[in-house]
């Protein structure tokens, strides 16, 4: 029987899908509300600069994996134009729904769908952008849901990874303090659920830092990788390429 992580936690890698759905369905409804005060609002920054390098083009064809409320979706819907496409996609319903109706209300619809990062239902070299901010850290088999976007991306294609990271080594104990005490209190004011927030401090300590990530998206096939680092390393921007 093979074990993964959950947070601080070990347990069954069959299992881990199951816990990760059971966070995101609990803190759905007030998803963004959260980040806007977890992050100070920075959270709208990383992913305009990720737009930024991604620099879709009118007709690009683009993949957001791990979609949720689709703030990355309805970037991108805007750029890629009427003859593009971006597919927005989560591996948990109850997230997908609440960005499902955010784009509807805003007057967007493009495809949604559920599915799960590591067995993509398309077919390959579909894509010419392929994003994923802040759900990586949570999938099971992270070399097998990179290895399937580097599959369903064109040649020349590009992977945007915005994620958590490991901060500056000046920054860690007030970045720890934070984490581990602020997070899960705010998390029970404003979400009713502690919990949740203190696997998400804990999950980001077990994922891979910038050079690990890196090395890691190299060694399933990715030419070329380059790491922004954004606000100290709270967050890191890996792009890569295909080569």
């Amino acid at each position: 029987m093979a074990s993964t992580h959950f947070g601080f936690e070990t347990v069954d890698e069959r299992e881990k899908a199951r816990h990760v759905r059971g966070v995101f369905d609990s803190v759905a409804p007030k998803y963004d509300v959260m980040n806007d005060l977890m992050s100070a609002g920075l959270h709208r920054i990383w992913k305009k600069y990720t737009i930024t390098v991604a620099n879709p083009q009118l007709g690009d064809q683009v993949l957001d994996i791990a979609g949720g409320t689709g703030d990355l979706s309805l970037a991108f819907a805007g750029r890629v134009g009427p003859t593009g496409r971006v597919v927005h996609t989560d591996i948990n319903e109850a997230m997908l729904r609440e960005g499902r109706d955010r784009l509807l209300n805003k007057g967007v619809v493009l495809p949604t769908m559920v599915c799960d990062a590591e067995k993509l239902p398309f077919a390959s070299e579909s894509f010419n952008i392929v994003t994923v901010a802040f759900g990586l850290r949570n999938m099971t088999h992270k070399d097998q849901a990179l290895k399937e976007m580097l599959r369903v991306l064109k040649p020349g294609g590009k992977l945007l990874v915005l994620e958590f990271s490991k901060v500056a080594k000046p920054l860690e104990k007030a970045y720890d303090w934070y984490s581990f005490n602020v997070l899960p209190k705010l998390g029970q004011l404003v979400a009713g659920d502690a919990a949740s927030y203190k696997y998400l401090a804990e999950s980001i300590r077990m994922h891979p830092g910038q050079e690990e990530l890196r090395q890691l998206m190299k060694s399933v096939g990715f030419g070329h990788v380059d790491v922004h680092n954004l606000s100290a390393g709270v967050v890191a921007l890996h792009l890569g390429i295909k080569c």
